[in-house]
């Protein structure tokens, strides 16, 4: 992959959103989602601002990253929890740094001060990723799940949670 760019994600990069999640889905280790959200779904359940595309250069969506609050408690503001996900024919090719690295930098202007992630232990790729971004391992959950799909189908899953505490927004 030669040339990526990131923008902030549209309505219209729904199409290849979505694909890019089922392909996400059909591996068993990105989600407990065992199909993907309706539009008005995702728009409903993401914050806007935190919600980006990576772009190549065909202006084809290559991979996303959106967030949602993790409580409507005003304590929790500046509190959210991300997922990423990368298009199978870009894996690898460091869409997900550039996309990862873009997010953090949006969500830290806009005064987000620590971002939650939960993910299951067998995407190596994944957790070195945000190893290499500052995410630190706060512990597993273990059995936090049965999935109803895939590979993995009936079986208890364990989820290694993620922090990334902001260097720009601190927690004074």
């Amino acid at each position: 992959m030669t040339e990526v760019s990131i923008r902030v994600m549209e309505a219209g990069d729904w199409p290849a959103v979505e694909r890019i999640y089922a392909e996400g889905i059909a591996t068993g280790n990105a989600t407990f989602q065992d199909t993907t959200p309706s539009w008005e779904e995702f728009d409903g359940g993401k914050i806007r601002d935190l919600r980006l595309v990576a772009v190549d250069a065909q202006g084809d969506v290559v991979g996303w990253a959106a967030a949602s609050t993790v409580s409507s408690r005003p304590v929790y503001r500046g509190v959210i929890e991300h997922s990423i996900y990368v298009a199978e024919t870009a894996r690898g090719a460091g869409v997900g740094h550039l996309l990862l690295a873009e997010f953090i930098t949006v969500s830290e202007l806009a005064g987000v001060w620590m971002i939650q992630s939960a993910i299951f232990p067998e995407n190596q790729g994944s957790l070195a990723l945000h190893a290499a971004h500052g995410f630190r391992e706060v512990g597993i959950r273990e059995r936090i799940g049965r999935m109803s799909f895939g590979p993995w189908a009936g079986q208890w899953r364990d989820n290694v949670f993620l922090e990334r505490r902001s260097t720009v927004t601190g927690t004074d």
